[in-house]
């Protein structure tokens, strides 16, 4: 089977019912962002130490649940995702086990750190992105808020997952000064 099928060529594409739309309309922007993300945490697995197999494992997880987002925004009538409410949760916990092991932040950092810490923080950027996107599609269409809820929480743990493998491989964070 061919990848390239030429119904794309002239600026449409099809959402998961068949309706042809513009590859720039907001619904193909939001989820084209949520892939744009998932392809970025597949750069930070590429390169995050096998030591960090906690976060390894959470990542590839992510992944998952990226594809499932993804697909629900590419169906205007898909269901809702109510899994993602426990997989916040799960965000929570291992934010809070992950600050508890480091030291207090107390001002603002700018993002950087090491190779996967850096990336992190790229993914964080990208996430707050896909949110802001699926904000926008959904004061248009309505889009399920478990998706909005997971992709706020999600950038809150890329966040604190850049801050711990920085902080692991003793790379230092540097203070964001006026």
């Amino acid at each position: 089977m061919a990848i390239y099928t030429r119904t794309g060529d002239k600026g449409k594409t099809s959402l998961m019912s068949g309706q042809r739309v513009s590859k720039s309309d907001l619904r193909v922007e939001t989820y084209g962002t949520i892939d744009e993300l998932n392809s970025a945490i597949g750069v930070v697995l590429s390169v995050i130490s096998d030591k960090r197999k906690e976060i390894r494992k959470e990542l590839i997880k992510i992944q998952n649940d990226l594809l499932e987002i993804g697909s629900a925004l590419a169906n205007p009538a898909s269901k809702q995702l109510k899994y993602l409410q426990q997989r916040v949760k799960e965000f929570e916990k291992f934010i809070d086990q992950m600050t508890e092991k480091m030291p207090p932040l107390k001002n603002f950092i700018l993002p950087g750190g090491g190779k996967a810490g850096a990336i992190l923080h790229l993914a964080r950027a990208i996430s707050r992105r896909a949110e802001r996107k699926t904000v926008a599609l959904n004061n248009k269409q309505k889009v399920d808020n478990n998706i909005i809820i997971y992709l706020n929480r999600l950038s809150d743990l890329l966040f604190t997952m850049a801050r711990f493998v920085n902080f692991k491989e003793k790379k230092k964070e540097i203070i964001w000064f006026k």
